[in-house]
């Protein structure tokens, strides 16, 4: 199955990412009605239209801005660089599991998008500002997981989860990542009680 690299295609055929490509059971064309309503609300800001990943994109001043795609349950359009937006409408979803910002407007039903028009349009705006002055989003926040060990030894002294609760976050996931590093939890239990006067000194696993 070879993917589409005409951007019209997507509207007419679908991605050419399945079995499904060029068939009524094609979600690009399921979902066509809303999916050709999106792509005109971004070719109305102005937006460059290509195709990339088999996806229609659309980009201003070099960068991409937002993707449109569609499966069975919905169609959707996700903004790029979405840790540079500001979701004052709070319509932004993840768009997987393992995103760590939410940047995708899902949609059931075409009517939505003429009903979320004004909203788009606002959010490609910020995108296209960020674009034209060069912002980068910041780096997403990565979350270290308490060791059971750790959770377990605070649990049983008070004194030393007063301690660690009230250091800094960034000195607290100091003491996640080291423990996490080791592979025996008889390690990471070792560590815990060699690190006990430092935390009540508050401080992070590697200051001195």
């Amino acid at each position: 199955m070879a993917m589409i690299t005409e951007v019209g295609d997507f509207f007419t055929k679908g991605c050419g990412r399945c079995a499904r490509f060029a068939t009524p059971d094609c979600s690009a064309l399921v979902w066509n009605e809303g999916l050709v309503a999106l792509r005109r609300l971004c070719q109305e800001m102005g937006l460059a239209e290509t195709v990339k990943w088999a996806h229609p994109v659309y980009m201003h001043a070099g960068r991409n801005i937002a993707i449109l795609g569609a499966l069975r349950g919905d169609f959707r359009l996700s903004f790029m660089n979405p840790g540079l937006l500001r979701d004052t409408e709070g319509v932004l979803e993840p768009q997987g599991p393992n995103s760590a910002t939410p940047g995708t407007i899902r949609f059931t039903d075409p009517a939505q998008v003429a009903a979320l028009a004004p909203v788009i349009r606002a959010y490609l705006r910020q995108l296209m500002d960020h674009a034209e002055a060069g912002t980068k989003p910041p780096k997403p926040e990565s979350r270290i997981e308490m060791p059971d060990e750790l959770a377990e030894a605070l649990d049983a002294d008070a004194e030393l989860a007063e301690a660690f609760h009230a250091l800094t976050p960034g000195r607290q996931r100091s003491y996640f990542f080291n423990l996490n590093q080791a592979r025996q939890s008889a390690t990471r239990v070792a560590r815990i009680e060699k690190f006990r006067d430092r935390i009540l000194a508050g401080k992070g696993a590697t200051e001195r």
